[in-house]
């Protein structure tokens, strides 16, 4: 498998020379997941940073009931990681499951660290990708908050279109902080515009 889509993402993410580049795709190594293939399971401690080059995959926890809350999709050419317990080395409450045969190049938490500390350009990459994070996760919240069930659907399916083709309507309703009711009668109007 190639990495040109990992060393694509890196250069358009950073200041790093096409040479330094290089140097740190270098380090990432290949990885597969058939389809339901956990990336990460709750209880667990999150060691790898995972650079998903094709595929989708979900992030789920559970409510207080035992029911799966979807927090999260991770669609190709995206970095994959539960940063609570990756950067803590802390028990991951949460799931990450493939929804499609993924496949990516994942770097353990040692590997990036050495790399963050001895290349300043990919401690840059690295505090872009926290920064971007944490702004998603930003607007996530607050439009759980501030918009309207049918615009969170319409803001989903507008930036990932993708979505609607492999995954569930339970685990996006989810996601939506819907019910799948609720998620079917917007779907149903949606399509009438």
């Amino acid at each position: 498998m190639s990495k040109e889509a990992l060393r694509n993402y890196i250069q358009q993410n950073s200041p790093a020379s096409r040479l330094i580049v290089e140097t740190i795709a270098e380090h990432f190594e290949p990885r597969e997941f058939s389809k339901n293939d956990f990336f990460l399971k709750e209880g667990k401690i999150s060691n790898d940073y995972l650079f998903l080059a094709e595929g989708l995959m979900r992030a789920f926890s559970y409510d207080t009931n035992g029911n799966e809350v979807t927090t999260y999709f991770y669609p190709e050419n995206r970095m994959v990681f539960e940063a609570a317990s990756f950067f803590t080395h802390t028990i991951s409450a949460e799931n990450i499951q493939a929804i499609t045969v993924c496949k990516g190049f994942t770097i353990t938490f040692e590997k990036l660290n050495m790399l963050f500390h001895s290349i300043p350009e990919f401690r840059e990459f690295g505090r872009f990708m926290l920064v971007k994070g944490f702004v998603e996760f930003k607007q996530r919240t607050l439009a759980l908050i501030t918009k309207r069930a049918e615009e969170r659907y319409e803001d989903l399916i507008t930036s990932n279109p993708e979505i609607f083709q492999y995954v569930q309507l339970k685990h996006i309703a989810s996601y939506l902080g819907i019910t799948d009711t609720s998620l079917s009668r917007i779907r149903k109007e949606f399509s009438k515009k």
